[in-house]
């Protein structure tokens, strides 16, 4: 990121200061589609699409160095059977029955590498069917593994992520995800967690998607409130049950060739369960609040098992983002400054993460909600660890 960039991204969000949220944003009239990586910079990605929140698709040529593109795929551009049981072929996986619904998601097994494949050929032998269902392989941690290495190349649009920076620094967890499977098996509708954004290359084949804008969601929810599973789906689409549909926007949709890369902005949804926060946790079992101990405390409970964090596990995340933001910003000189370039994210990055992590913890400290959970035991201190991000922010202030 360079100076004239951090300055318009800290413009854009002072005049979104105060104002209320959009209850539903608009759908674009399309997709972007970006052809050439040379004449397509960080800023450009970054005014266009990830400040505005509109999607976009990069090409082929953005992927094209990639040792899973040169190693998983045959010359015919189907996938390499033989290349991925040799290097991977005893790895347990996760897969998903894409024929069975549980809830608004699907059940999950688990099976080496070798044995979904097999599966996979039996499946195309049998003319694209089989008793077992469509088995879909889904959420494969592979790049926590070493011998993932030399498979993708971070893209620099995305090299300031929060999400997998936090589980990194922890080495417990993370979010890069493999999926694969034949023709049929699909994600069923959801918003990736925590509203985060996210990307997605096809290695091979073509993959539709399926795009709502934050808000049109409420108008595809049932007489119930709940999420549709399929929106393609004719009793879906039908919509005697889901009363909201006619006043929602057609969805985007986005045909991914092999090789190109889909940026899903922060709270899209595509075609699962919209994680719950805490003000729906709250709607959910308000008329239990005076009658029920430790009401807030039990909403934290729920708000966790939904969607997997509570107000406690926010502010670590925070904390050690804004840490690792605080070391970066004691190790900035005047002419990293000056020319926009540096070690890592970059000087200007790391100043402009540092007011964005100020603001929403700023707002997290002054959440009734928040402050009725007990911080005595957080270190350091949430005001104190604002104190500090401020102090910062201060004297960066001229640079």
């Amino acid at each position: 990121m360079d100076r004239e960039t951090r300055v318009f991204a800290e413009s854009h969000f002072r005049r979104l200061r105060g104002r209320l949220p959009s209850r539903v944003c608009p759908t674009p009239d399309r997709v972007d589609f970006i052809e050439n990586p040379d004449s397509f910079s960080y800023a450009d990605f970054f005014k266009g699409y990830l400040l505005p929140n509109l999607p976009c698709v990069f090409s082929s040529a953005f992927t094209e160095g990639w040792g899973s593109r040169k190693h998983w795929v045959t010359p015919s551009g189907k996938p390499d059977f033989d290349y991925l049981l040799q290097n991977y072929g005893d790895v347990v996986v996760p897969v998903a029955n894409c024929g069975v619904q549980e809830y608004n998601s699907n059940p999950k097994e688990h099976m080496p590498l070798r044995d979904y494949i097999s599966y996979w050929k039996e499946f195309i032998q049998g003319h694209y069917s089989s008793p077992r269902g469509r088995l879909y392989l889904k959420d494969w941690h592979l790049c926590r593994d070493s011998s993932a290495e030399g498979i993708f190349t971070l893209p620099v649009y995305f090299s300031s992520d929060w999400l997998n920076e936090y589980w990194d620094t922890l080495d417990v967890d993370d979010y890069r995800f493999i999926y694969m499977g034949p023709t049929g098996t699909w994600s069923p509708f959801h918003a990736d967690i925590f509203r985060s954004f996210s990307w997605s290359v096809n290695i091979c084949g073509r993959k539709k998607w399926f795009l709502f804008p934050p808000g049109q969601e409420e108008a595809l929810r049932d007489c119930h409130g709940g999420l549709p599973y399929d929106v393609t789906a004719p009793a879906f689409l039908e919509s005697r049950p889901h009363p909201g549909l006619n006043h929602c926007s057609p969805p985007l949709e986005v045909m991914q060739e092999a090789g190109e890369m889909v940026f899903v902005p922060s709270g899209w949804h595509h075609q699962v369960h919209n994680m719950q926060e805490l003000r729906a946790v709250q709607r959910e079992v308000g008329e239990w609040r005076d009658t029920m101990p430790d009401w807030h405390h039990h909403c934290q409970v729920i708000m966790r098992s939904c969607s997997g964090i509570n107000f406690k596990e926010f502010y670590h995340f925070l904390k050690v983002i804004a840490e690792r933001r605080l070391l970066l910003a004691k190790e900035i000189g005047p002419g990293e400054v000056e020319y926009g370039e540096g070690s890592g994210l970059g000087p200007q990055q790391t100043i402009f993460d540092i007011s964005r992590i100020a603001e929403v913890l700023a707002s997290v400290v002054v959440n009734p909600d928040f402050q009725r959970v007990d911080t005595s035991m957080l270190s350091p201190q949430p005001e104190d660890l604002l104190q500090q991000l401020e102090e910062v922010m201060a004297s960066m202030e001229s640079l």
